[in-house]
Order: structure tokens, then sequence, then C-alpha cells
């Protein structure tokens, strides 16, 4: 396992690490039991950033995950995340923030965590996010509750319009740097670079558009996307490699960012997404793949209020 510092933190994270969201039955019903070895495998294979919000699966990836972190607590890096609870259900106020930590401390059986983000800031007013949210957890961080501060979302410009206006120690993108998508390097990456803080890249599976798995319902890519499924699949096998490998070796081979986060829940998929790592991509394939999804690149949906999804030209750039 490779490890990075994590901006201007004293984090030296695994550049995989660990999603806990399929823990809360995100994408199918997890076996709790399965679930805690595939925490314990990946402790012991090196992973020690652990990735969860009180919204997947309604609390209940935190719980699990408090359980399986029990004896493990000294030897990895926590991060939750505040202010989105269920579908539809957001709450970016100072009050809701601070009462968030505890609820979330309980829930994962610890006294700290590392790292607290603001969840999905582009379903919030950008005043409180600005004003409350982050203030909060710059708060929580003051109280020694978290060690660190950051926020998260999808609008990837929207991120770095957010981080040009606030200091904090991380940002979370995901679903902009994946085989389908860079959007991450026009701003983002820089910007990481000129003020220092940690850039982290979560989904590099595209919510198993990406993988072998059937593409959940709900997954919102537009149906050209998806369609890139089988062909991407059959791609990979030709040169004897499974494309969610293909996906993540790609992903984390980013120089830039610290750590790409991957949802899991059993010891099969830990194992699975620590083989990729070894893989090479052979040139000859990125370049096969690079064609093959140029017409659908970089298309991703909408999230957000809209005046968080503002097009490109209407960013200010620096």
């Amino acid at each position: 396992m490779q490890y990075r510092k994590l901006g201007k933190t004293d984090l030296n994270v695994s550049t995989l690490s660990f999603g806990a969201s399929p823990l809360g039955n995100v994408f199918d019903e997890t076996n709790e039991a399965e679930g805690l070895r595939a925490v314990h495998a990946a402790i012991d294979q090196g992973i020690n950033f652990f990735d969860v919000a009180p919204f997947y699966g309604a609390t209940l990836a935190e719980k699990r995950l408090g359980k399986a972190l029990k004896t493990k607590r000294n030897s990895i890096f926590l991060a939750t995340k505040c202010c989105r609870y269920g579908n539809g259900v957001f709450d970016f106020s100072y009050e809701r923030v601070m009462r968030s930590i505890d609820e979330s401390l309980t829930r994962l059986q610890v006294d700290y965590v590392d790292l607290l983000q603001v969840h999905d800031i582009e379903f919030g007013d950008k005043n409180q996010v600005l004003t409350e949210a982050i203030p909060a957890a710059l708060k929580i961080k003051e109280m020694g509750k978290a060690r660190y501060v950051g926020f998260s979302g999808l609008p990837v410009r929207y991120l770095a319009q957010i981080a040009r206006e606030v200091d904090v120690d991380t940002v979370l993108s995901w679903g902009h740097y994946t085989l389908l998508a860079d959007e991450i390097n026009d701003e983002l990456v820089p910007l990481s670079q000129e003020k220092g803080f940690g850039l982290m890249n979560a989904a590099p599976l595209m919510q198993r558009v990406l993988s072998d798995a059937p593409v959940p319902a709900w997954q919102s890519s537009p149906k050209a996307v998806k369609e890139m499924q089988p062909k991407l699949l059959a791609l990979c096998q030709e040169y004897g490699l499974a494309l969610s490998e293909v996906a993540l070796q790609y992903a984390v081979s980013h120089p830039v960012i610290a750590t790409t986060i991957v949802g899991m829940s059993e010891q099969r998929q830990v194992e699975q997404n620590l083989r990729a790592l070894q893989i090479t991509i052979p040139e000859e394939l990125l370049k096969r793949i690079e064609t093959l999804v140029a017409p659908v690149k970089n298309q991703l949906w909408f999230e957000g209020k809209p005046e968080n999804n503002l097009p490109k030209s209407s960013l200010p750039h620096e």
C-alpha cells in the first residue's frame, strides 16, 4: 500500500480508502458480520482511511462501522459528514451541525473523528454553507471533536468556487475523476496545489457503471453513459483485465489526489480492490478506452440547487 500526505494535515492516508456507504445497504443488503470482516481485512492490508456519513443507510453505516472499529480506532483515520440526513433531508444550520457531530460520535463509538465534512454542499444555500455550516465545523475542530474539516459535493466547479472563499483542510469530489470524467483537473486540482488543501476523489467506479455489477436503478448518468458498461467490459476482457480493476487503478494513479474512496462491504471486494492496485494498464488499452468514451466524456448529471451548478464559462478563474 502506498500513502500520501492529505494536504497540510498530518494524516498520511492510504491511496485506496474504504467507503463505508455500502455498510448502510445503499447498494444491496449487506450482511453485518461480513461487513465487519471487510473492515478488518482492509485494515490488515494497509487501508487506513475510512469515510462514512449519517446519510448512508439512515445512520446504519455509521453504527456498523463503529462496531467494526471498536478495537481498531488507533489503527485508522476516520471521516464522517454532516448536513445530509436522508433523501431530500438537508440541514446546513450551525445548530444542527453542532448536534450532528455528537450523534455521529455516539454511533461510531469514538471521542473524535479525524475529519468532519460538510456533505454535498450543492444542496445548501451558499450563504448558509459559508456562514453557518463551515463555521460550525471549524468550531467543532476547535473543540477537539474533529481534527480537520472539509466539504464534499458533486459539481466540481462549485467545489472550487467555495474552496476559494474558505480555508478548510480537505475537499472531497466525487464522480469527476474516472475513466468517464476528468473535469477535476480543470480547476480543483491546481487550486488544491495553490491553497494546500487535501484533495480526495470518490466513486471511481461511477456507482457501478465502471464495474461488472448491475447499475442501480437510481443511478443518474445519461443513458449513453450507462450503455458504455458492456462495451468497456468487453474491451478490458480482451486484455484479460476486469473493468473495475482498470477503473480503480486509473483513478488511484492521479499524482495530486491524495486518496481514492471506494465503497466496500465484503472481504472479496476488499481483496479485488487491492489487486487492482497491482495491475499495469497497457497504454494501448487506455488509448482505446479514451477513444470509446470520448462521445460521452464528462457527461454527468445535475444535483443540488441550480445556482450551484454554474457552467464552466460562468465561474471566476484565477
